[in-house]
């Protein structure tokens, strides 16, 4: 690319642009449908803000000026910046557990004047950027372990600080970055290993653990007794079922349980065993419920925009922000929200191919954190609105309302943008 005579859009990804503003102007329309009452006055509420779509008007506007300064900017400030900015954002993390302020629920919000901002959103974007900045150097070798531990590291520790905030929706986005070490070179087995852990975490929810115990003991008895001959030429093979049995016996009967009378807050836990079916609380899953309703009565093709009586009427609580997908759902039924759901797909593909096309290790590595992290998002929100997930609070991606989330998102993009229009200007 030459850089000795720029053009304003040249290098720019087209696509990935206009599913940004497809997804943005849908998100736009689903904030307003979620909240324009007849009799609204649409334009006074857009001068005075007083609605939530006229603030993300507003905040489209911020995040535009963000995306133009972002995409002026020489690629090289961020691989120069990316350490510096995590620190930053580890330091505003902090900050909030001293003076952050409470907002339904979760510690995890800052006031500067009469602005109010989510760290926690805008960390996800120096987290992205300090891994691919690690794992980009040259002194790294990612087939060793201390490598992969430090990188973890810098994926968990602000996981850590947003969970003593309350803000478990969005800690759990930072596990994203695992999906991304893998890519890198990270063991298959620990994935293997990740997901034999949730499936002991569900079985220690929902089965009693004297009989996971009986179970695990007979499961390892049946292995020694069937592995005798391998046993007999290699004892090591003995010590490794024993140990795997006693991990999953202590894992289930011990680490589980406390977990979940120690860390876990009462309302999530409760919120869990609702999910799984071990508590009936009407209060519980009334958000769950009345979202489900408001998906499935938009049938096959909707009710038509601005029609949706669940909507009008506020039976869906936070229906701009966690819930919007509801919007969508009943406004436009099945067949609107496949198409929906589309772009979102649609976008995740670009950004692989955008990823898979670069030269150097850093752009690749943040390409694919991009990919992950809005994949996280769109997979437990949606999750979260048809009952398959407990409610946790968390975004989707340029669509619900927030303007911590759409300036992050789009700040996000749009570095991965700049970065891929300078990808023959680098060596690494």
């Amino acid at each position: 690319m030459n850089r000795s005579q720029p053009k304003l859009t040249q290098g720019i990804d087209w696509p990935i642009l206009g599913l940004y503003f497809a997804l943005v102007c849908i998100g736009l329309m689903a904030i307003f449908a979620a909240e324009h009452r007849d009799g609204d006055n649409v334009w006074n509420n857009i001068i005075t803000l007083n609605k939530n779509y006229a603030r993300q008007l507003m905040w489209l506007g911020v995040s535009l000026a963000l995306a133009t300064i972002i995409w002026l900017m020489d690629s090289k400030f961020f691989t120069a910046t990316a350490n510096l900015l995590y620190a930053f954002g580890i330091l505003l993390l902090l900050l909030v557990l001293a003076i952050g302020q409470d907002v339904k629920g979760s510690h995890s919000w800052l006031n500067v004047g009469s602005f109010r901002f989510q760290p926690a959103e805008l960390t996800k974007l120096f987290t992205n950027l300090a891994l691919a900045k690690y794992l980009s150097s040259l002194e790294t070798d990612f087939t060793k372990l201390r490598p992969r531990l430090i990188a973890a590291a810098i994926a968990l520790l602000p996981c850590a600080i947003t969970i003593l905030q309350d803000e478990t929706g969005l800690a759990l986005v930072y596990f994203s970055f695992f999906l991304v070490m893998y890519r890198e070179g990270l063991p298959s087995v620990l994935l293997v290993i990740a997901f034999s852990a949730i499936v002991l975490v569900l079985s220690a929810l929902l089965v009693d653990n004297k009989i996971l115990f009986i179970i695990f003991t007979v499961i390892a008895g049946l292995v020694i007794y069937f592995a005798r001959r391998e046993i007999r030429r290699k004892k090591s093979r003995l010590f490794t079922i024993v140990g795997i049995w006693a991990f999953c016996s202590i894992f289930v009967v011990f680490v589980v349980p406390y977990a979940f009378t120690k860390v876990l807050k009462d309302y999530q836990v409760k919120r869990i065993n609702v999910m799984l079916g071990k508590e009936n609380d009407p209060k519980a899953t009334y958000n769950t419920r009345q979202s489900i309703i408001a998906i499935g009565s938009g049938g096959l093709f909707g009710k038509g925009y601005l029609k949706g009586t669940q909507t009008r009427f506020d039976f869906v609580p936070e229906q701009s922000t966690d819930f919007i997908f509801c919007t969508i759902g009943e406004d436009f039924g099945f067949v609107g929200s496949v198409i929906f759901i589309g772009l979102y797909v649609a976008l995740l593909l670009r950004i692989i191919l955008i990823a898979e096309r670069q030269r150097s290790t850093f752009s690749r590595v943040y390409a694919y954190g991009v990919a992950c992290i809005i994949f996280f998002h769109l997979a437990i929100n949606l999750a979260m609105t048809i009952g398959l997930a407990p409610v946790i609070g968390i975004p989707l991606p340029l669509v619900s309302y927030g303007g911590s989330s759409l300036m992050t998102f789009t700040m996000l993009l749009f570095i991965m943008l700049r970065l891929d229009a300078d990808r023959q200007m680098v060596l690494r």
